[in-house]
């Protein structure tokens, strides 16, 4: 082993010391307390301690999947929006990355952009929405955008935060092999800072389904966010309990798909 991977395995992160536990177990624990949400909201209805029509049964909710599905549009809704955050965040997040190694690399980077981006991150989603329905219109690279808004903040602050605080003594063993520039970052800084990435593309995209509901605002007919509105503003709460649901389910399903590569990254890099 060269003194560079010597390094790099001395600086990384000891986990899972005791071993993971069995996928299985691993499920059933995780399944444990949306199913005992569940059984109280069961229990909630059967009691009759809120009304229905503030807050609809478990099997009216499932009755509005399924009406929604023989209708044929659930499904469009839902691929809508998947396509929406796809895109936003892979366009958000790989601009956060390359911002972010800039200004975690370079004094004159950090002071340059990061007060400017400080109080950009502060701009709630909603403020972007007329603004970019003036300038780009009310179509799909105005909600795309709003997304990859959402998507960059996260990736930019942890990212380059993590980069400004790389071991020294990685870096100098990195220049000792001759890695500058470009070279030094890919192959000495980002491997380095791994598990940061992953918690900023992890945030980045529960950021991207949160603004997918603010970009669906801007003259959409379809998707997730659009359904959830007009749920609301007709008085369907089975469908906007559904919404809520899948949002939250697809945002399970795209953090586990990140976990998976968090993974594979670990394995080579930690």
């Amino acid at each position: 082993m060269d003194d560079l991977a010597a390094v790099r395995s001395s600086t990384a992160v000891r986990r899972r010391a005791g071993g993971d536990l069995p996928l299985g177990t691993r499920i059933l624990l995780g399944a444990a307390l949306p199913v005992a949400l569940v059984g109280i909201w069961q229990l909630i209805i059967v009691l009759d301690v809120i009304p229905a029509y503030r807050l609809p049964s478990p099997a009216s909710v499932f009755l509005a999947g399924v009406d929604l599905v023989n209708r044929g549009v659930l499904g469009i809704h839902i691929a809508i929006s998947v396509q929406r955050v796809i895109l936003g965040f892979v366009i958000g997040s790989t601009i956060g990355l390359v911002i972010a190694s800039f200004v975690g690399l370079s004094r004159l980077g950090n002071y340059l952009i990061s007060p400017s981006l400080g109080g950009l991150r502060a701009i709630p989603s909603l403020a972007w929405v007329p603004l970019l329905g003036l300038y780009l219109g009310i179509n799909e690279d105005s909600k795309v955008t709003l997304i990859a808004i959402g998507a960059f903040f996260p990736v930019y602050t942890v990212v380059s935060n993590a980069l400004r605080h790389v071991d020294p003594q990685l870096l100098e063993a990195g220049r000792a092999y001759g890695y500058t520039g470009v070279r030094l970052l890919s192959l000495v800084q980002l491997p380095a800072v791994v598990p940061a990435v992953i918690s900023g593309l992890r945030l980045a995209l529960a950021q991207s389904w949160l603004f997918l509901v603010a970009a669906e605002l801007l003259g959409a007919s379809m998707g997730l966010g659009w359904l959830l509105t007009d749920s609301n503003q007709n008085g369907r709460i089975d469908r906007l309990f559904l919404t809520i649901l899948l949002l939250g389910l697809f945002g399970i399903i795209t953090d586990t798909i990140v976990g998976l590569i968090e993974r594979a990254l670990l394995k080579r890099w930690g």
